[in-house]
């Protein structure tokens, strides 16, 4: 992973609504293993984080001028360095204006990920370590918690610059203590959602079952296709990329790689060529399958103990929310 320019920046600000202090960098940091470390703990502790969002800019303006000094660094036309100091003085204005604000070193990463040109933009706190020396002596030294991210953005600058029309080309991390607390950093990006990357992620589970339904598959070829979508997926998220449909497809059926392109296609599901996947929606998607003598049950794990539930001692399962289609069947069955 080349890494073109890191800078760093620290604002000093407590929450107690005392003037945030900006001590700002002069030059990039020069090229070390310590830095390229700190760049992929960063974009590590960035892509095992739940709850983020995907969108694009907002248009450039004096709330969101953030768009207009990063075209200029990828027109040539400003430095990168200047470009950091510009942004981190706006940051630090933005952070007075917010009483839940804190400071922090500010990291501002560019780089290039395969084809691909990024910028990682992330608030980093110190946390204190404790070690003990040869002699046994204990001391503690403070470091920067790259785990504990709490404000942090990713622009994928190859796609704003080739596919401006592109509504995912932003990620940023959503606070989990509300929005009050995340708004500030969230106009420094200036970006507004363009992609519900949960929703999204439930409708490819959807049609991924309806798929699975559709195809009248084994029990054992339902669970490999599930255990691939998975895996894919996960590993998606680890690398911080979206799911792919064309490429999901290729790998449920190599014989017929357009198999569920053409399903999801054909059914008119509306999902977009990548999705970000959700992390979180992913991890509660497991499939309970089996057939016996004419009975066929398959459902998704996390309706286990909601819609569905099971009674261990009697072998029984008892299932709330029955398809309409079942139960229009179901009636007219006993009414004959």
């Amino acid at each position: 992973m080349p890494i073109r320019h890191a800078v760093m920046h620290f604002i000093d600000k407590k929450p107690d609504g005392s003037p945030a202090a900006l001590h700002m960098a002069s030059a990039s940091l020069p090229e070390s293993a310590a830095i390229e470390n700190l760049v992929n703990d960063v974009n590590d502790g960035y892509n095992a984080k739940t709850g983020k969002a995907w969108g694009f800019f907002h248009s450039e303006s004096g709330a969101y001028p953030l768009s207009g000094w990063l075209a200029k660094v990828v027109s040539g036309d400003m430095q990168f360095i200047d470009f950091t100091c510009t942004a981190v003085e706006h940051v630090t204005r933005l952070m007075e204006e917010s009483n839940l604000a804190v400071g922090g070193h500010v990291l501002f990463a560019l780089y290039q990920q395969g084809l691909t040109d990024y910028l990682t933009i992330a608030i980093l706190r110190e946390a204190e370590t404790i070690s003990v020396a040869d002699d046994l002596t204990v001391s503690v030294s403070r470091h920067l918690d790259t785990d504990a991210l709490h404000f942090a953005a990713r622009i994928n600058l190859s796609e704003w610059k080739h596919n401006p029309a592109s509504r995912q080309y932003i990620s940023f991390i959503k606070s989990k203590k509300g929005r009050k607390a995340s708004d500030y950093f969230r106009d420094f990006i200036g970006c507004q959602e363009g992609i519900d990357g949960p929703g999204e992620t439930r409708t490819l589970l959807k049609a991924f079952s309806d798929f699975v339904e559709s195809e009248d598959l084994p029990e054992d070829a339902a669970r490999e296709k599930t255990l691939t979508l998975v895996e894919y997926a996960t590993a998606q998220t680890k690398l911080g990329e979206p799911v792919t449909l064309q490429e999901l497809s290729e790998l449920l059926d190599e014989d017929r790689p357009q198999n569920f392109a053409d399903f999801i296609h054909c059914a008119g599901y509306g999902l977009s060529a990548e999705i970000p996947a959700d992390k979180r929606t992913i991890n509660q998607f497991r499939r309970f399958t089996g057939r016996a003598a004419g009975l066929s049950i398959s459902f998704e794990a996390h309706l286990l103990g909601d819609k569905i539930e099971f009674d261990q001692e009697a072998g029984t399962l008892m299932i709330k929310g029955i398809p309409t289609q079942l139960v229009d069947q179901l009636k007219r069955a006993a009414d004959a």
